[in-house]
């Protein structure tokens, strides 16, 4: 293998690829990235058996197909280094040379044949998405996921691919974060009810690999894992196990509840505020509505008193629940500051329902008071 490359544009795609590898594993093999140079494209390929990556590279000129497997830590270290801007990257049986304009490495050759292959996107059936879209999703839901459970369902992200719709849904028992909006089926591809849930880490590669840019990204469910490709990635992951809460029982009716509209700005500013005396011991904030105003009041014992007023346009009888401010801040910082949002609740002992007016949805349960 033999090719002369943009070293900025082949150091972006390689740290995206590289962040996959383990930095520690039984299989020392996976603590490299694969280079596959073919007379036309070169592509970077990682894993960690649970996922994988397949990026193709662009500023790349290919004198010679071929492939090598170098490691990420040495190699990456070169890419970043380096000054200069273009590289000649040349491997055999022996190892690979990295040749700049001023300086020459060396690396110990490690056979390709012994890397594992990463699966490429083959489907004929899967659902097209705005890579936009799928982005938002991510940000809107992806916080609410809780990697820490013994619940292993709990550290992903639900998906329902239906005919015309996507519903992402994410959640830690705690709050639960819905997102849903369009997307197309090709091929009559549809989850049928089977449970897809997305491992977080899995998400967080996927928002980084696919550019704003990028117009639309395919995705095609499996019973065991997914298989996600924009226009120079493909990741695939193995789904989460586990069973996820029925999302449908989660969300309260709405039919009684006290409807409040928000400002997202100046309401931020307030719980952030609040939440400046909280504590771990005592981080419970009284959100009070009513009467032209929303009051936020914090207390602890060891830390102070917080007390915020904001006008609102809501005027009814007071209403008093306690709530996390991190919950709603968490909420709070994926919507625009120029934005409004609904909240809905029915008394201080029922969930506070949040809703924008794109399908967003983010539920949260109340605080219990110390007697």
């Amino acid at each position: 293998m033999k090719i002369c490359c943009d070293r900025a544009k082949f150091l972006e795609a390689f740290q995206v690829v590289a962040s996959v590898a383990p930095s520690r594993s039984p299989k020392a093999i996976l603590q490299n990235v694969k280079i596959e140079a073919t007379e036309k494209v070169v592509v970077l390929s990682a894993t960690d058996l649970e996922i994988g990556i397949r990026c193709e590279v662009a500023g790349v000129v290919v004198q010679v197909p071929g492939s090598a497997v170098v490691p990420v830590t040495r190699f990456g270290g070169i890419l970043r280094e380096t000054p200069d801007e273009q590289l000649e990257i040349e491997a055999d049986n022996q190892g690979t040379q990295v040749r700049a304009q001023r300086s020459v490495f060396k690396l110990p050759g490690i056979n390709p044949e012994e890397f594992p292959d990463v699966a490429s996107f083959k489907d004929d059936a899967y659902h097209q998405i705005s890579a936009c879209f799928l982005k938002e999703v991510i940000h809107r839901t992806i916080f609410a996921t809780d990697n820490e459970s013994s619940r292993y369902a709990l550290g992903g992200v639900l998906l329902e691919l239906g005919e015309q719709e996507l519903v992402a849904v994410g959640t830690d028992g705690r709050r639960l974060a819905k997102m849903q909006g369009p997307s197309e089926s090709v091929g009559g591809h549809k989850t049928d009810g089977a449970t897809t849930i997305v491992p977080t880490r899995a998400l967080q590669l996927i928002d980084r690999a696919v550019s704003d840019n990028e117009e639309q990204v395919k995705i095609s469910s499996h019973q065991n894992d997914i298989l996600v490709q924009s226009e120079h990635v493909t990741i695939y992951a193995r789904l989460v196990e586990g069973r996820f809460p029925n999302w449908r029982d989660v969300f309260p009716s709405q039919e009684d509840n006290i409807k409040i509209a928000l400002p997202v700005g100046p309401f931020y500013s307030a719980v952030r505020q609040a939440a400046i005396v909280t504590s771990e011991e005592s981080r419970g904030i009284d959100f009070t509505f009513g009467e032209g105003n929303a009051v936020l009041v914090g207390e602890a014992s060891e830390t102070g008193q917080s007390r915020i007023e904001l006008p609102i346009e809501y005027r009814g009888d007071p209403v008093t629940l306690m709530l996390d401010p991190k919950y709603m801040a968490d909420f709070l910082k994926v919507l625009d500051d120029d934005k409004t949002f609904s909240l809905e609740v029915k008394d201080g002992k029922s969930a506070a329902v949040c809703l924008t007016d794109d399908g967003y949805g983010y539920v949260i349960m109340p605080m219990a008071r110390d007697r």
